[in-house]
């Protein structure tokens, strides 16, 4: 059974990127490489800021959806919450 990973990236412009992985470490990377999501392309440095572990991708998939509905403040809170 595979892990899949729910990861905040926080952006040089202070956005917020929101994604799911199979692989967090080569996923981070690849963003920070310019070949990962069009939106982190030339809005690095990136930071990744928060993780959540799921069973499967369809619930790391429902997760992000949540997240990407959630206003900035309350992302921060999420993310500060985590800390």
């Amino acid at each position: 059974m595979s892990k899949w990973c729910l990861y905040i990236l926080k952006c040089n412009d202070s956005s917020y990127y929101t994604g799911i992985t199979n692989d967090l470490e080569k996923r981070v990377a690849d963003h920070q490489n310019g070949k990962g999501a069009k939106y982190t392309r030339g809005r690095g440095p990136l930071i990744l800021v928060y993780t959540e572990n799921h069973p499967d991708r369809s619930s790391a998939t429902k997760k992000e959806i949540f997240i990407k509905k959630l206003s900035r403040s309350q992302k921060k809170a999420l993310i500060n919450n985590q800390n």
